[in-house]
């Protein structure tokens, strides 16, 4: 529905216009809310810019209800920050906070893939491979949008997996941080390292298939310091 508008945002938006405000119901607020994610986390906006709520409003046809419910959860989400009375920026994070939330995540990611091969069920894999599969072709069509898109999912059904809820939320409460900064990691060292992210999810699928606990979660920590590389411009390795 979002991208229809977005191709059209004049019409859009002269349309929510002539209807009046919007009532922000829960479709209206998931789909601003997904649209808007997707939108910062592909580096539309730079690190520290101000969120343009007059253009995103035209841009997806809505009233200003709707899109500031959105940027309320992509701050407790930590991808903004919320400005009392100017509105929200895309929060900038410093070296040092990548360097140390790669590590938690590396390690948070390594638990849930040790866990996981203790605890996962023949439907969660069947499910986790069928996302592979997707994301794989993606990957073919050189769709970096699609491939993202799957490859969060895996990321999170491999921590659902692991049955433990503490881990889930902790999870849950860093990933929104670094979910942009992941996504350029895809389009830094783009050619090579979408080729070597790829291979590391087909290792990550194979030791989840033969529940080697240890390998996994050593490939997933590994996996996220790779990525932490990428952003570096390859110095660490």
């Amino acid at each position: 529905m979002l991208k229809s508008l977005a191709n059209k945002p004049e019409k859009a938006a002269g349309e929510a216009e002539a209807a009046g405000p919007q009532p922000p119901t829960a479709s209206l607020h998931g789909e601003v809310l997904t649209r808007l994610r997707d939108y910062i986390v592909e580096g539309n906006l730079a690190d520290g810019d101000r969120v343009p709520e007059r253009e995103l409003c035209a841009l997806f046809g809505i009233s200003r209800t709707p899109l500031r419910e959105a940027l309320k959860v992509l701050a407790s989400e930590g991808l903004l920050d919320l400005l009392p009375n100017r509105g929200a920026r895309v929060r900038a994070l410093t070296k040092r906070d990548l360097t140390e939330l790669f590590d938690v995540m590396g390690g948070l990611e390594g638990l849930a893939g040790r866990l996981a091969c203790e605890n996962i069920t023949d439907e969660q894999l069947a499910e986790i491979e069928g996302l592979h599969y997707e994301m794989y072709a993606c990957y073919l069509r050189r769709d970096l949008h699609g491939y993202f898109q799957y490859n969060q999912k895996i990321h999170q059904k491999i921590v659902a997996a692991a049955g433990n809820a503490i881990l889930a939320s902790t999870y849950a409460s860093f990933a929104g941080r670094l979910r942009r900064v992941r996504y350029s990691a895809n389009l830094a060292r783009e050619r090579d390292r979408w080729s070597e992210a790829m291979r590391e999810h087909e290792a990550i699928l194979d030791a989840l298939r033969r529940k080697a606990g240890q390998e996994l979660s050593d490939i997933m920590f590994h996996h996220l310091r790779n990525k932490r590389s990428a952003l570096a411009g390859g110095d660490e390795n």
